[in-house]
């Protein structure tokens, strides 16, 4: 159960597929657009629930819970030699000029 005041992400189905444009690529009509936002939780709910959040802007917003307590866990990617390799022969063309 989250509890009121809680930092948490809801969800919100924008568009369904059959409201996508007609421009947009077949294999993007076929997936509704969903809009995610972040914000502090007006009221107590658990994930799955309708709920209503205050965002840092001020904004009020409605939509599913689905997670309590988002964070960041992208990353740059896996160590890749070729750019340090890259790195060094820069550095060295560099000095040149």
């Amino acid at each position: 159960m989250a509890k009121k005041g809680e930092w948490v992400q809801i969800k919100n189905i924008v568009l369904s597929p059959t409201e996508r444009a007609p421009q947009v690529p077949e294999d993007t009509k076929q997936v509704p657009l969903v809009m995610w936002v972040k914000g502090f939780l007006n009221n107590d709910g658990e994930i799955g629930e309708e709920v209503h959040i205050t965002t840092v802007t001020g904004r009020e917003v409605v939509g599913e819970l689905v997670v309590e307590q988002p964070y960041f866990d992208h990353s740059f990617g896996e160590y890749v030699p070729e750019i340090t390799e890259i790195h060094s022969q820069l550095s060295k063309e560099m000095e040149e000029v």
